[in-house]
């Protein structure tokens, strides 16, 4: 298993595809976006228009993780992006995380988008385990995880200083055999489709 298939997967609120050069005008503006920053961090680079068109433009060539460009499924518009990364194959791990700009914010996008991931992580590319972390202060994405199947496992309490203050990392995962039970809608109580 790699993740050299870089799939379309389609959803009621997202459409997920391969990043293209193309993308990088707009994924500019939305890691610019201050509400990005703000629950995402400072990357881990300098960003420039220039280093962003080369980043979105080799993403599909990459075997070892999975960048999707999610878009609006009326108008194909690019609302921010979803990641599997820091792939583990001997552990059938990976890491999830995702951004969403402000066009696709409170429209169900980031859940859709989440759960079309994760279910193709495990539904199609085999992975066991698939974990991230967030400040404990992004209250809205946490809720999206919970949502999608996501389960806190630890606190990284006071893990890094941002805007003058001391804050918290939440660790999440889910397993393959718990998404196979609720395929990402776990308070339903049973298997969704």
């Amino acid at each position: 298993m790699d993740f050299s298939v870089k799939p379309v997967l389609t959803g009621e609120t997202a459409v997920l595809r391969p990043f293209t050069a193309a993308d990088a005008d707009v994924m500019w503006e939305i890691v610019n976006d201050p509400e990005v920053r703000h629950f995402t961090g400072p990357p881990g680079r300098a960003l420039t228009p220039e280093v962003l068109r080369d980043w979105y433009g080799s993403r599909g060539t990459r075997p070892d993780r999975l960048d999707l460009a999610v878009t609006d499924p009326a108008d194909g518009e690019v609302l921010g992006e979803v990641v599997l990364h820091d792939w583990e194959p001997e552990n059938r791990s990976c890491t999830f995380r995702t951004l969403i700009g402000a066009r696709g914010r409170g429209r169900g996008v980031g859940t859709g988008a989440a759960r079309l991931i994760v279910g193709h992580g495990f539904e199609e590319l085999g992975l066991h385990r698939i974990q991230l972390d967030a400040y404990g202060y992004n209250h809205r994405a946490l809720r999206v995880y919970e949502k999608v199947g996501f389960v806190t496992e630890g606190l990284r309490r006071e893990a890094e200083w941002r805007d003058g203050a001391w804050v918290d990392e939440v660790l999440m995962a889910v397993l393959d055999h718990e998404w196979s039970v609720h395929r990402g809608y776990p308070a339903a109580g049973v298997t969704a489709r």
